[in-house]
């Protein structure tokens, strides 16, 4: 699916075709993915932003890192750039699949994976303040709510959803399996990587479950989505 104009208003035959996913694929309310899209300059805008203060926020891990695998360690900066270069070209009428899939892909992985280490590892996060901490948990959550309003600029071609799975699946093989250069460089934790944790797992192996499974989630959702879409087509032919 394509945007109807550059102004990005919607065809009502895109409107039920995006309605007719079920409701597992497309859990937001109607009303809510209206707006998003309305005022999708915004979105663009306040992702920008956290673009910005990411990058800054990973500056002590770009220090510690060699040169060359740079573009695996700011995961969270890297999914809202992608989001808003995404929605940007669809507003401008030339909707890019394969980058609105790797936004779809960062902002499910990276919306999850990061509230998800803040609470495995709350005990250790003491030394964030408590609004600090509220921020990422929160911002990181309302990046997979924009994430779920994707599927309406988008028929996530399998070939697009092909690009963004290959990428994760680098960012995982080079975060905590293969490192190329020196060390897993994962997005620094606060307890040592062989930290004993539940189900007599490792830190390095709980946040390492916790990507694993939210890179196949989101390979599942968009191929779902397109599979669904399809059907829908299908139908209406």
């Amino acid at each position: 699916m394509t945007a109807s104009t550059s102004s990005g208003r919607l065809t009502d035959r895109e409107r039920a075709d995006g309605e007719s996913l079920p409701s597992y694929l497309a859990p937001l309310p109607t009303t809510v993915e209206d707006l998003g899209l309305r005022f999708a300059w915004l979105v663009v805008a306040i992702n920008l932003v956290g673009t910005a203060f990411g990058f800054w926020y990973y500056s002590g891990q770009f220090a510690e890192t060699t040169a060359t695998l740079w573009p695996w360690v700011p995961d969270s900066p890297l999914a809202t750039l992608f989001i808003a270069l995404a929605l940007a070209c669809w507003k401008l009428g030339r909707e890019q699949p394969w980058l609105t899939a790797l936004a779809f892909f960062g902002n499910i992985v990276l919306g999850l994976w990061t509230p998800y280490t803040l609470l495995a590892f709350a005990d250790s996060y003491t030394y964030l303040s408590p609004a600090m901490y509220n921020f990422l948990f929160w911002s990181h959550l309302a990046m997979v709510v924009q994430a779920l309003v994707l599927y309406r600029i988008s028929d996530f071609p399998v070939w697009a959803v092909a690009v963004a799975a290959s990428w994760y699946w680098s960012n995982l093989l080079v975060d905590y399996f293969v490192p190329v250069v020196g060390e897993p460089h994962h997005t620094i934790i606060p307890v040592a990587r062989d930290a004993a944790m539940f189900f007599e797992a490792d830190a390095l192996g709980v946040i390492a479950a916790g990507e694993v499974s939210f890179v196949l989630l989101a390979l599942f959702l968009a191929l779902t989505i397109r599979g669904k879409k399809c059907e829908a087509a299908r139908s209406r032919s």
